[in-house]
């Protein structure tokens, strides 16, 4: 019998203290192989926590989404499938083997968890929220043909394919460079209903903001039209970005 693949969950984290061993000990209790914690910049306990819940800790101390996804992945090991995930606890960890399944038979490359298709607890997805995604999503099924409904957070991506899309936005446009790349280079992109809940401490990034979740807003609808004019030309290896840059 084969083994089962490697999960390797990367989690960008800055300033998380209060939830980030709670999202740690979850991820580990269903099924991960190994989390991956790339402290960002914080100045509490986030990473010394993270330690001490079993993950492994890389630094990234130049501020961005991107940057601290690239330092984690530089630190894979063995992973078939790699999985993000955010520091909040606002992901529901019970949701890991649904967003893996997909893979797991082969009828997916690519699986993004849906806070908008799921049951978000009341708040925690915000008006400005729910239609900032709405909106990038209607742009990505335009620009793409990808019929999404989310561009959320919490999603499971086999390794070989993520190597194919060598990702280099440093900042908020990760997640959409990620799913632009995918319908660009043919991968089998699904989308499964999650849990979304409250932020249990600490303060939030975007969602929970009003003035950064537009500035969010504005960087993703600016790469889905980027990587539309682009085409197939954005899979071509990055010559510029690399984790730690400035």
């Amino acid at each position: 019998m084969s083994e089962p693949p490697g999960i390797e969950v990367i989690i960008p984290a800055l300033n998380e203290e209060g939830s980030i061993a709670a999202v740690i000990h979850g991820l580990l209790a269903q099924g991960a192989t190994r989390v991956i914690v790339a402290d960002n910049g914080s100045t509490d306990q986030t990473a010394s926590l993270a330690k001490q819940a079993g993950a492994t800790v890389v630094f990234e101390p130049c501020r961005g989404y991107g940057r601290a996804c690239q330092a984690g992945l530089a630190a894979l090991r063995d992973a078939e499938i790699v999985v993000f995930a955010d520091a909040d606890g606002c992901d529901d960890p019970g949701d890991l083997p649904r967003l893996l399944a997909p893979l797991r038979a082969q009828q997916a490359d690519l699986c993004i968890g849906s806070r908008r298709a799921g049951t978000p607890a009341p708040g925690a997805l915000p008006l400005h929220s729910r239609f900032g995604n709405g909106l990038a999503a209607l742009g990505m099924r335009v620009c793409f043909g990808q019929h999404v409904t989310d561009m959320g957070p919490f999603r499971a991506i086999r390794r070989d394919a993520l190597a194919r899309l060598h990702l280099s936005e440093p900042n908020f446009g990760w997640n959409v460079e990620m799913q632009a790349k995918a319908a660009l280079a043919g991968l089998r992109v699904v989308e499964i209903p999650v849990s979304y809940r409250q932020r249990v401490s600490g303060q939030s990034k975007i969602t929970g903001n009003l003035q950064k979740s537009l500035q969010a807003g504005a960087v993703i609808l600016g790469s889905i039209l980027k990587y539309r004019l682009l085409g197939w030309r954005a899979l071509r290896r990055p010559r510029t970005f690399t984790a730690g840059s400035r």
